[in-house]
């Protein structure tokens, strides 16, 4: 039964381009067995961020390939007019075991569980040659596609000004991350194990262009990184952690109810308790106009750079 699709294949059934689209080529196994392919080069723009001079493949982004492979097997099924929105309404038990860097070959296999009231239940892992590096679950749901409904509010208490704790600059000072893949712009307030960032989309960033082309949306999986950036952030810019650097461990849950648009203004609070353990345990929320659009729990590493 085994069937294979190429480029051509996978645009014509899934909404992702350059330089959003994780999957080369896709195999169906079963009908509800796919196995994706992803080749890693270092021209890949999301290597010049993540981490310079030591360029590893983002973890959200396998997690990203997994849902655009089970996107692309369940996509007939639970989208058939092809006129809605498929996103990831949840993602759990995210376990990043292995760097995966430029020169790897990413193979995605996903098994789609079980599909009822229009959502898609999954299960799936990535991995190369050295083993498995990325393990999650995740459903995937549809819901029709809408835009902004009000013009934000300018200006309010999260918008820069001099008396916020870090710019970008004293952010680079502490992670890792450059463009495209610095994803948080300021943090506007830090009061013990609690951490407020912001991050202002403009469609003229990368991923707008390639993930909804027509109907650009901020990717899920996007949104965790966010979360995570900023719980690194607040965690290493404690005097213990100086020079050190930290890794995405795992994502306990992550749930996302609202489309997120250019030109929202998304406010990110992120808790990171303190304590001696190398292993910072944190949950966060996005809000855009207040209203919750993400909700995160993850784990990362800290260790020395």
């Amino acid at each position: 039964m085994s069937k294979l699709f190429g480029i051509k294949e996978i645009k014509e059934q899934v909404p992702y381009r350059y330089p959003m689209l994780m999957v080369d080529r896709i195999e169906m196994v079963s009908e509800t067995q796919y196995i994706g392919l992803k080749n890693l080069s270092i021209n890949e723009i999301f290597f010049q961020g993540h981490f310079p001079n030591h360029p590893i493949m983002p973890g959200v982004l396998q997690v990203e390939a997994m849902k655009q492979v089970a996107h692309f097997a369940v996509n007939d099924q639970i989208n058939p007019s092809g006129e809605d929105e498929v996103y990831a309404r949840l993602i759990e038990r995210v376990k990043f075991r292995k760097p995966t860097n430029p020169g790897d070959r990413l193979k995605i296999e996903i098994e789609v569980t079980n599909i009822a009231d229009d959502e898609a239940f999954v299960t799936a892992k990535t991995s190369t040659n050295a083993g498995v590096t990325c393990q999650s679950k995740m459903v995937l749901a549809t819901r029709k596609k809408t835009g902004p409904q009000t013009m934000p509010e300018l200006y309010n208490e999260f918008d820069k000004n001099d008396d916020i704790p870090m710019d970008s600059v004293k952010i680079m000072s502490i992670i890792p991350h450059r463009y495209p893949f610095l994803l948080i712009d300021n943090i506007v307030k830090i009061d013990g194990a609690d951490v407020t960032a912001v991050k202002n989309l403009s469609y003229n960033e990368e991923f707008f262009q390639g993930y909804y082309p027509d109907y650009p949306v901020l990717p899920e999986s996007l949104q965790a990184e966010m979360i995570a950036q900023v719980g690194c952030t607040a965690v290493l810019a404690r005097p213990e952690n100086k020079n050190k650097i930290g890794y995405f461990m795992s994502i306990d849950k992550a749930e996302y109810f609202s489309p997120v648009f250019p030109g929202d203004q998304l406010v990110v609070d992120v808790t990171v308790p303190e304590g001696p353990s190398r292993f910072g345990k944190g949950k966060g929320f996005i809000r855009v106009d207040g209203k919750i659009v993400a909700k995160v729990a993850l784990m990362f590493a800290v260790v020395d750079a």
